[in-house]
């Protein structure tokens, strides 16, 4: 019954192989390739994995990138390869995306993993859901599950390659994020992490003001260990929070089948 979830993000594919497609099983796998790598995975590190009966993914990369990962899936797995389209709903989130299938696959596989976790620990609350990673996307969601609407900004690397481009002078950094920099790095560096954090701290004030209630708060993606320290309120920060959301689906689908 093991169950294979993917996630191909701008930069990377991640994947993970659980013991069965169901919130909370054991994970057996796990690891990630830059997506110029992804031909290497089926003879590479699936080579060693039990066989998967079933696979789940969500692609935001294109669609030659998603046939790609197809063939590899194919290559060394028996399985169908099924991926997640946003639709109006699905396992308790609303879209209210103006055109619903234009939402990124991961922002709705994200906010379906937030509201399970959610709910596992206690009443219904609003969300704020940030996944950092190339892109920033911060997404608020109501106490019902209704997906009220996102920010895309840039991540880090594109803020700082941004500058780099069009100032002169300037040189991507390896600063850090202090209070009151003194130096161009730590200036550029501290610079690019407040700005995503004003932005994030703003959709907080309008969720908690619009549902009158403090919403649960949810970061992930690969930079969010770098954000979290950064903000002025508590974000729980959940390394597999697209891939809950996989599980999540992949039960719900199976048990209407």
């Amino acid at each position: 019954m093991a169950f294979l979830a993917i996630d191909i993000g701008n930069t990377r594919l991640k994947w993970a192989m659980y013991e069965a497609p169901r919130p909370g099983a054991r994970v057996l796998a796990h690891g990630a390739e830059f997506l110029d790598h992804i031909e290497r995975l089926a003879e590479g590190p699936w080579s060693e994995l039990p066989d998967a009966t079933s696979m789940l993914g969500c692609v935001v990369a294109g669609d030659a990138l998603r046939r790609r990962a197809e063939e590899q899936v194919r290559e060394r797995f028996d399985c169908a390869t099924r991926w997640v389209v946003p639709s109006l709903g699905e396992a308790g989130i609303v879209n209210g995306y103006d055109h619903p299938t234009r939402l990124g696959a991961d922002r709705f596989v994200a906010m379906i993993g937030a509201r399970h976790r959610m709910l596992a620990a206690g009443e219904p609350r609003p969300m704020v859901v940030v996944l950092v990673g190339t892109a920033v996307t911060v997404e608020a969601v109501d106490q019902h599950g209704k997906f009220l609407g996102g920010l895309i900004l840039p991540g880090h690397g594109i803020m700082l390659r941004a500058l780099e481009s069009g100032t002169a002078g300037l040189h991507v950094p390896t600063g850090e994020v202090v209070e009151f920099p003194t130096n161009t790095s730590d200036a550029l560096t501290s610079g690019g992490t407040y700005a995503i954090a004003g932005a994030v701290e703003r959709m907080v004030q309008h969720v908690r003001q619009h549902c009158g209630a403090e919403p649960a708060r949810y970061m992930t993606g690969g930079a969010g260990w770098k954000m979290a320290p950064s903000m002025s309120s508590e974000f729980e920060l959940v390394d597999s929070l697209i891939m809950d959301g996989l599980l999540v689906i992949a039960q719900l689908r199976e048990q209407a089948a």
